[in-house]
Parts: structure tokens; C-alpha cells; sequence
């Protein structure tokens, strides 16, 4: 008899015949996708729940804890002004703040990237008569965003290259068709976050160059590139001709974006967000969350990038010490303050294993879900933010070290100390 039936027999209520049935037949297995909601709300309580992480992303708090994002904000932004109304006031302001720190001549708020993008890609076709953009097959637009260039657009991507890394100055000079526009996601994601050196950045777009092309930089995590280009931000961004940036990815922000560049085609860019819906009536939380993101994680990104090299190390190390049978921690040495781990096991029994660890030692290594790669191959993504700064490298060892426990408990092979082959990008 289950703990159920004899709970409700202690409590003298009648079990009724749809109950023993019920009982009696076993229940039907649950869907692919219902078994993965299942853990993603266990990831997501495990996480919320956790003493310590590498990283707590902000949208997973509550609505409480999300408004006292605001607090203080009064230091960025006068709140005795009027608010904004279809984009005045604040978000003038934000915009004036935005087009300084990139050194472009103006800038446009907008609701998301994927329609400041779009808008922005239009626009240049408009001015050098060709809708054709070339992009890398992993770029945002191309994996993320259901065709929407193409079908909401009228533009036309071409994939330059697919390699994971960004493309070389080779590949877009001798591209076999004609392009109006260059389209470089810095850092590109879902490679790794990787990026270019900086003669290799400037080599690609003086190629576009050549070939009467404007470059686009899809800038979504730019703010965290100066560390690795050794550059300030107005810098990096002045090789474009355009620049999007995100407010909520590394700046905690509760949204929105913007997009920098001259100020004839910012004038014709707010045109089109009128006409795609993105003139909103009052924006001012979001907008004062993107002031405060500039304002207190922006100065420390920098800081959030050394760190992540002392993470990425120690995670290596600790793999290796723990004998799991190959791992790579991807790039070696990171070029954001993000970058990838990849496992040679199942990705569920790499989330198991994650979830767990959060689960009974609150502590939480892997926040991330992780993704398969291929036959017992997996990956994740690790974002080290301000509550990663207070682990020392040891710390991350002795986190590894309970991980690789518990995969040995989830998949009955224990390792051997020492004969890891660990392996950096």
C-alpha cells in the first residue's frame, strides 16, 4: 500500500475506486518535454535556494527582489523630472548615455535586440540597395530568431562561415556574393563567447570595407569585451558604422536595448520602431534598470573577466584531478567574463548531477542547463558575475570534486585520479 493510501486510511476518508485504479496501473510516462520542466523547475529552485553560485541571474528572482533593482536609482536619474511618454524624457536620457559611451552620434531605445537589429539591417539596405547580409551561421538572428530577417524584414542572411569562431578577413573578401551589409556578433555566443583578436577584428572590417559593405556589430555582450581587446568600449564600437547593445545580459538589466550609430539613420531607425511596434507609452523601469546597470555593473565587468580565468583554471584542474575521462573548458582561457564546459557524458545525467549538488549541498557549480553535443557529449554555458568573485580557486576544486561525485553515483563508473585528459580551447 503507498504512503498515500495509508495516510488517507489514518485519516478515515474513504479511498475511492478511481484511486485504487489509478493505483493499480501504472502511470504513463511522462514526455520528453514535461520531463524536462520538471527539472527545470528543480534547477530553478535548487539555484534560487543556494547559499553559493557562480552567478544568480537576476530574472529568476521575485517580483519583490526584481523591483529592488530600482532602489537608489535616484543617484542615475533625477526622479522629480516628468516621466517619459512614447519615448522622451528617461529614455532620452538613456539614449544621450549610450551614444557617449559608444561614441556614435546618437542612439534609439528599443524594447529588444531582435527588433533593433532588424531595424537597424533594413535601414542600411535602404541606403546601399542591398538586402543581402552576411553573418555566421551560429549568429543570434540565424539560430534564435525564427527567420525574422528574412520573414519580417525582407533581408536575405548569408552564412559566411560556420567554423566556431568569428570570420576571418580571408573569408569575407573572397565571400562568392555580393553583401551590403557585415553583420559580427561580438562575443559570438554560441561558439563560446569567443572573439577575435584585435587585428583580426580590424582586418575583417576593413575587408568589408573593400567591398563597399557597412559593418553591423550585434553587441548584445560588447560591454565585456574591453578586457580582451585591451580597448576602451567608444573605440571597439567606433569600427562599425552600427552598434546594438543589450541591457540585460550583462548588465542586469529588465530589458530593452539600444542601437548607436549616426544620427541620420538613428532618426530613420525610431521611424521604424514606431512602425514595428517598439514606440511604447512609458518604458521608465526598464529604462531606469538600464541606467543602473551602466552605473553599477558596467565599471565591474572588467573585474568579472579576470575572475572567470581563475574559474576556468581551477575547473580544469579539478576535472583532471577527478579523474572524468575527458573535459574541456572552452575557450581555455575565456574572453568574457562566459564561456563553455564540455562533459563526455549524457546531458541528463550531467543536469541530474548538477541539480543534485545544488539540492543537498547548496551549492551550486553548473547554474545553466546543458546541452547535448553528441553521443554522450554535453555542454553548458558558466556566466561568473559578482557572487563568483568571493570563490577562491580552491573553492572551485572542491565544488568539481563533489560534481564528479555524484556523476560516479549517476552513472556507476568512478574515475581515476590523474588520468584525466583535460583539454582547453
Amino acid at each position: 500500500m503507498s504512503d498515500a493510501v495509508e495516510q488517507d486510511g489514518q485519516a478515515g476518508e474513504p479511498v475511492s475506486e478511481e484511486e485504487r485504479v489509478s493505483e493499480r496501473e501504472p502511470a504513463k510516462p511522462a514526455s520528453e518535454e514535461e520531463r524536462a520542466r520538471r527539472r527545470r523547475l528543480r534547477r530553478v529552485s535548487a539555484l534560487r535556494g543556494a547559499r553559493r553560485v557562480l552567478g544568480r541571474p537576476g530574472h529568476l528572482n521575485t517580483l519583490r527582489e526584481r523591483l529592488a533593482l530600482l532602489d537608489g536609482v535616484g543617484d542615475v536619474h533625477d526622479l522629480d523630472q516628468p516621466s517619459d511618454i512614447y519615448g522622451d524624457g528617461v529614455v532620452e536620457a538613456l539614449e544621450t548615455k549610450v551614444a557617449g559611451l559608444l561614441g556614435m552620434e546618437a542612439a534609439a531605445f528599443f524594447p529588444t535586440g531582435t527588433m533593433a537589429q532588424q531595424v537597424a539591417l533594413r535601414c542600411w539596405a535602404g541606403r546601399t540597395g542591398d538586402p543581402t547580409v552576411a553573418l555566421h551561421a551560429l549568429a543570434h538572428p540565424e539560430v534564435h530568431e525564427r527567420d525574422a530577417f528574412s520573414r519580417v524584414s525582407g533581408l536575405r542572411p548569408v552564412r559566411v562561415t560556420s567554423e566556431p569562431r568569428l570570420p576571418t578577413a580571408d573569408e569575407v573578401r573572397d565571400f562568392e556574393e555580393p553583401f551590403g551589409a557585415l553583420m559580427l556578433e561580438l562575443p559570438l555566443r554560441d561558439a563560446g563567447f569567443v572573439l577575435p583578436s584585435w587585428e583580426e577584428l580590424t582586418a575583417v572590417v576593413d575587408a568589408a570595407r573593400e567591398r563597399d559593405a557597412v559593418v553591423h556589430f550585434d553587441g548584445a555582450r560588447l560591454w565585456e569585451t574591453t578586457a580582451h581587446f585591451g580597448r576602451p568600449l567608444h573605440e571597439i564600437a567606433s569600427l562599425a558604422d552600427s552598434v546594438y547593445v543589450s541591457f540585460y545580459k550583462s548588465l542586469g538589466g529588465y530589458g530593452g536595448a539600444a542601437l548607436a550609430g549616426p544620427k541620420p539613420l538613428i532618426d530613420e531607425a525610431k521611424a521604424w520602431r514606431h512602425r514595428y511596434g517598439g514606440q511604447i507609452f512609458q518604458q521608465f523601469p526598464t529604462v531606469l534598470s538600464a541606467l543602473a546597470g551602466l552605473e553599477r555593473e558596467l565599471p565591474r565587468l572588467p573585474e568579472y573577466v579576470a575572475h572567470a580565468r581563475v574559474v576556468a583554471a581551477a575547473l580544469r584542474e579539478g576535472f583532471a584531478a577527478a579523474g572524468v575521462p575527458w573535459a574541456r573548458v572552452h575557450p581555455g582561457t575565456p574572453h568574457t567574463h562566459e564561456f563553455q564546459v564540455w562533459l563526455p557524458y549524457d546531458a541528463d545525467v550531467l543536469s541530474e548531477a548538477a541539480i543534485r549538488q545544488g539540492e543537498e549541498t547548496r551549492t551550486v557549480l553548473f547554474a545553466n542547463a546543458w546541452a547535448e553535443k553528441g553521443p554522450g557529449l554535453a555542454a553548458t554555458e558558466v556566466s561568473v558575475r559578482a557572487e563568483a568573485l568571493e570563490w577562491t580557486a580552491d573553492d572551485v576544486r572542491a565544488a568539481v570534486a563533489e560534481f564528479a561525485s555524484r556523476l560516479t553515483e549517476e552513472t556507476g563508473e568512478a574515475g581515476t585520479a590523474g588520468s584525466t585528459e583535460s583539454v582547453s580551447g
